[in-house]
């Protein structure tokens, strides 16, 4: 009888950027199952949490696992909050006349919006 060959978190990381890299399905197969085995057992939730600090890892957790969050929360861990300027008062509503039209604003031009990739050169 063979013992099932431990998960390494290297080895999960390494196959998982041969799937990016040459789209081999099997390579992403094998990851995706053993960070299922990692996700699912309360014994390595800690160190599912720390393969969750490889960006990949992390893509297919969002898209595949869905378990990051649950366990952050079941383990009372909790997300810094965002600082926000405080809410300005909103004005009292106007009354619409009979057929006017509400005036659209228009979308922020390419130029004026933030990059949703910030890290990347433009």
């Amino acid at each position: 009888m063979t013992r099932p060959s431990r998960i390494s978190r290297a080895r999960i990381v390494e196959q998982l950027k041969l799937a990016a890299r040459k789209g081999d399905r099997g390579a992403l197969t094998l990851a995706t199952d053993q960070m299922k085995t990692l996700a699912y057992s309360p014994r390595y939730w800690d160190s599912y949490l720390e393969l969750l600090v490889n960006p990949l890892a992390r893509l297919v957790d969002l898209l595949v696992i869905k378990q990051g969050d649950k366990i952050a929360h079941q383990k009372g861990w909790t997300r810094r909050k965002r600082e926000r300027s405080p809410a300005k008062a909103k004005a009292p509503a106007r009354k619409a006349k009979g057929g006017a039209r509400a005036v659209r604003r228009r979308p922020a031009s390419a130029l004026e919006q933030g990059s949703l990739f910030p890290d990347l050169p433009s």
